[in-house]
């Protein structure tokens, strides 16, 4: 099911469609990815497959409730209050100030302009910023005793490539007591530092396609552990960051000029603090 809800989404954006209907009001996209992005601070594309499938979901399931709550609302005379009408006119004065605001900003961003020249010179003095790591991806087998552990080790012996991955993943599935056991044992791309010690020292020293000789003990337990994939580190390209370091320099040329703005304008404003 959240493969299915994900893959709505993934195709809505291309049509913008709709995602479902509730008593005849469209619930779209857009709206859903507005959502998201919101309660992830921007960072939605970012997150694994299943975790975006998983909070796709809950915020579709969120909407359609919103959706149905209103509709009774409405029903039942709500809308038509005295407490509601209220409620709204003073939600709507503090929206048309933060709408205003919103709008006066961005218009004000726009006006930041940043040269290739700038950006350029902002890539080659800061080389560290564009530089990937070496990353390594696993597969592991973690069970609870050594014994268990060398059990496995030996059944995998003899096997290599299709094969080897083939039955290490049949093994995590059924022997591994691990979360990413349901995944063959899948831990996908991680780089340094990002495991535990006894971990991470021994994959970053195995090669592609290695499965370890021996147990790797650590506080989870014992870890049979095969390495699929090694990627090498690399400097990103200047075409594939250009972007990326023209937003951040506006950025920081918008905060500039915003605090000198908000400093000219305070000086013209009457502002008087109440007394305490």
């Amino acid at each position: 099911m959240k493969k299915i809800i994900l893959a709505l989404i993934t195709a809505s954006a291309v049509f913008a469609g709709t995602i479902v209907t509730v008593n005849g009001k469209k619930i779209t996209e857009v709206e859903v990815q507005e959502v998201l992005m919101q309660g992830t601070q921007g960072r939605f594309n970012q997150l694994p497959a299943e975790k975006k499938a998983e909070l796709s979901q809950k915020v579709i399931e969120g909407l359609i409730s919103q959706e149905l709550v209103y509709a009774d609302a409405k029903k039942t005379g709500v809308l038509e209050s005295a407490e509601y009408k209220k409620e709204l006119a003073s939600v709507l004065e503090r929206v048309k100030v933060q709408l205003a605001a919103k709008v006066w900003e961005k218009r004000q961003f726009n006006k930041v302009k940043v040269n290739e020249k700038e950006i350029k010179a902002y890539y080659k003095n800061h080389p560290e910023e564009f530089s990937e790591k070496s990353k390594v991806r696993a597969s592991h087998i973690l069970v609870k005793t050594q014994a268990e552990a060398e059990a496995v080790i030996k059944e995998l012996n003899g096997l290599k490539n299709g094969a080897l991955n083939e039955k290490f993943a049949e093994l995590a599935k059924a022997k591994s007591t691990g979360p990413s056991g349901p995944k063959g044992g899948d831990l996908g791309y991680f780089g340094q530092g990002q495991m535990v010690p006894a971990f991470n020292d021994t994959v970053f020293k195995m090669k592609k396609g290695d499965l370890t000789s021996t147990a790797v003990k650590t506080q989870f337990g014992y870890h049979v552990i095969l390495v699929t994939d090694k990627q090498e580190a690399k400097d990103l390209p200047y075409k594939e960051v250009k972007g990326f370091i023209e937003q951040k320099l506006k950025v920081e040329i918008f905060k500039e000029q915003m605090q000198s703005k908000m400093d000219e304008l305070k000086k013209k404003a009457k502002i008087t603090f109440a007394k305490k």
